[in-house]
């Protein structure tokens, strides 16, 4: 077989990729046949469940678990975090018990008996100077840009630096000061974490709600003395994970642990309040920032200093995503780390990136609004403040695209100054936003079976996104085949080893694998026709179902008679990409617009979305359909912590006081508007090859809404979600 050269088909040569496949999974799901870690049964299987810690800050005197043991259907029990353990935040689980049923372990469970001694907390991570008294913060960053560098000769550099932007302030024509913030949010995946487990002799199998299915058998092996060999982890389907779930956690662990010790299967999966106590939030910014802008309002200094929290070690948005996305001439920025009794933060979609969006880009619709201009007018002129991968052009193209669908010439007013229905004002606000994605590693077998029939093997994951359908399409557009001709194995941990789902990298690397599997088949199965019917091989194309030469469809072979070609036995190729290697067939950077229409009621304080118009870019598309559909779950999470969601916190008690869905609050059907998607994609956005989606789009609906209230009212709500209390207290 001659070197392949891996590459896309051009858009007129593509019969599969870039149409509308529906997803592969879908009846599956809709007919409630697809099963998650808790639809696995085994017989004699265990349930347990976690008996967690009331305190935010505490140590374990001591737990007497007698009681507990005696209970009728307890089986095991199994003391987590015991006596002299320092517990640093709610929810920390202190006993695992494990019992013949739900009902006989958490009753078991509430026999135990734990004594505790309380110690000094903290959880307000919006008050730094409570938390600066406290000994709770740190530096946690910060960095200064300035055109004019120092003479030689200067000692004092803070002092220089404090002058040159001080001057750059007082030259500026139009200054704006602000304070913006966005809570903390949890991940609230709708099946929590956890898992079905069970041994076979030394052999653990793992049922897991994973995010990380290649990646997960190490963990296990190394917690319970096994090898990697000794585990497979399957996850078929996952109820959400949002970059919470890349890890077993230690509750995985337990479960495993005490399947091997009683030689039964096990299942734990998280209650509701562990799962938003522990199981993953997203840090929370808050932030003070001074801009000067030049007359024409495009922005030539910055400065600003933030802070927050991302859990009991610390840490807060980077400050390397401040400011966001347009980056001034000169700036200088400080970020300060808020060390809270509450569970570390994980990475929750695009990490930073929202936080970055929501704390910075209101900062340039204020601007507009203190110089009365349009606030699309000043979006575009600091397109010039750019140095991302993103070319100004495209943002340009977008931004003008997503104005029009909006009907932005005849909607948007001056901030404060539209037309009033009663109580109801309406506005328009802009975000947009960047983001890497670049291809993840990921390993691909597949075979040709001598009857026709194609399967391909790889350890990655389906978040919902359409992992096996994307795998489906690219290998059904090598082969000449249609989607429903292959078939896609994913899931285990047994498979060829394939990257973790986040940072929006799983579908460059499916691509990348799948690809490269497949040209390598069908380039091995051109020379086997060639020599059957006399052909050149380079002449050969896959098209329809058969094999023949370009431009005679004739002059070939249908599939299966070609793939009998093979022999006895499948034809077998395993293609592999290295995260980093530079293809043809994946890249990285991408970036969006969105633009938000609200209604606000002055009375009420109740903001509802109108319609969010999503533009976006992803390289080449494999499939639009799936596209839109990430799009529209990001704007629907956007809109959640844009106006709803928050974690809020009780520092008098530590307790987190709503950590249950009935007061977790989220949006309903009706809270949502009209969605509007347009899929960007020139014939310069295919040639860079597949780019991951997942992420970006959930970036920029805070930072649109905020915009779009305040462009509503003519008042900032300084702080997301924007409820009702917070925007009737900024109207005064």
């Amino acid at each position: 077989m001659a070197d392949v050269s891996y590459s896309w088909p051009s858009k007129k040569d593509a019969s599969v990729l870039g149409t509308e496949v529906d997803r592969t999974d879908g009846l599956v799901k809709a007919t409630g046949a697809a099963k998650y870690a808790n639809d696995i049964n085994f017989p004699k299987m265990l349930v347990d469940v976690g008996l967690g810690c009331p305190h935010a800050h505490c140590k374990v005197v001591s737990v007497d678990t007698s009681a507990a043991e005696k209970t009728h259907g307890v089986v095991h029990v199994m003391v987590q975090n015991g006596e002299g353990k320092e517990i640093q935040w709610e929810g920390e689980i202190i006993v695992f018990v494990a019992a013949e049923s739900e009902g006989a372990s958490r009753e078991g469970a509430s026999k135990i008996k734990v004594k505790y001694e309380k110690l000094d907390h903290f959880v307000a991570d919006e008050d730094v100077e409570a938390a600066a008294k406290a000994g709770r913060t740190h530096k946690a960053g910060g960095k200064v840009e300035l055109e004019v560098e120092p003479a030689d000769d200067v000692d004092d550099i803070d002092k220089f630096e404090n002058d040159e932007i001080a001057r750059l302030m007082k030259e500026a024509a139009h200054t704006v000061e602000g304070y913006y913030g966005i809570d903390a949010i949890t991940h609230c995946c709708l099946e929590p974490h956890g898992s079905t487990v069970r041994f076979n002799g030394n052999k653990l199998e793992a049922w897991l709600s994973t995010q990380n299915v290649s990646g997960t058998d190490d963990q296990y092996a190394s917690s319970l003395g096994v090898t990697a060999d000794d585990v497979e982890v399957q996850c078929q389907y996952i109820g959400g994970g949002f970059g919470s779930k890349f890890r077993v956690d230690y509750w995985g662990v337990a479960a495993a642990q005490i399947s091997k010790e009683t030689g039964r299967p096990v299942k734990l999966m998280l209650d509701r309040d562990q799962e938003l106590k522990i199981a993953g939030n997203r840090p929370s910014g808050y932030l003070k920032a001074k801009l000067g802008a030049n007359k024409d309002g495009v922005v030539t200094v910055w400065d600003s200093e933030h802070w927050g929290t991302a859990g009991f070690r610390g840490s807060t948005v980077s400050d390397k995503v401040i400011p966001y996305v347009y980056r001034p001439p000169n700036y200088r920025r400080d970020s300060t780390g808020i060390k809270t009794n509450t569970d570390q933060a994980r990475a929750w979609r695009a990490p930073n990136h929202p936080q970055a969006c929501a704390l910075t880009q209101t900062t340039y619709d204020d601007l507009a609004r203190a110089m009365g201009a349009d606030s699309l007018e000043i979006f575009k002129k600091n397109l010039v403040n750019i140095d991302s991968r993103q070319e100004a052009e495209v943002y340009a193209a977008e931004l003008d695209i997503a104005a029009r669908l909006i009907d932005w010439k005849a909607k948007w007013h001056p901030h404060g100054k539209g037309p009033k229905k009663g109580s109801v004002v309406e506005g328009l606000g802009i975000g947009i936003h960047e983001w890497g994605g670049v291809a993840n590693s990921s390993n691909c077998t597949l075979k040709v079976h001598p009857d026709g029939s194609v399967e391909t093997f790889c350890g990655t994951q389906d978040l919902g996104t359409g992992t096996r359908t994307v795998c489906e399409m690219v290998v059904a557009e090598t082969l000449g085949l249609s989607p429903d001709q292959i078939q896609v194995n994913i899931g285990s941990s047994k498979y060829p080893v394939s990257g973790a789902s986040g940072g929006s990298t799983t579908v460059g690397a499916v691509s990348e694998s799948h690809r490269r599997a497949a040209q390598d088949a069908v380039a091995h199965i051109f020379g086997l026709v060639a020599n059957k019917i006399d052909a050149d091989a380079d002449k050969l194309v896959a098209k329809d179902g058969r094999i023949h030469v370009a431009g005679d469809p004739k002059q070939g072979l249908s599939w299966k008679e070609a793939a009998n070609l093979v022999g006895l036995k499948p034809l077998e190729f395993t293609a592999s990409h290295k995260r980093g290697d530079e293809s043809p067939l994946s890249n990285e950077g991408v970036g969006g617009v969105q633009i938000a229409h609200v209604a606000v009621d002055r009375d009420t304080g109740v903001v509802k979305v109108i319609e969010i118009v999503a533009v976006q870019d992803m390289g080449l598309i494999i499939n639009p359909k799936l596209a839109r559909s990430q799009i529209y779950g990001a704007l629907i999470q956007g809109i959640s912590y844009a106006l709803f969601e928050q974690r809020i916190m009780d520092n008098k008690t530590g307790a987190f006081v709503n950590a249950e869905l009935g007061d977790y609050k989220l949006p309903r059907l009706g809270d949502i508007g009209k969605l509007t998607i347009e899929l960007y994609e020139p014939e310069s956005e295919r040639q860079r090859g597949v780019i991951g989606l997942g992420e970006p789009p959930v970036i920029s609906p805070g930072a649109a809404i905020s915009n779009a209230v305040c462009n509503a009212t003519g008042v900032r709500v300084p702080v997301l979600p924007l409820t009702p209390k917070r925007v009737l207290e900024a109207m005064g």
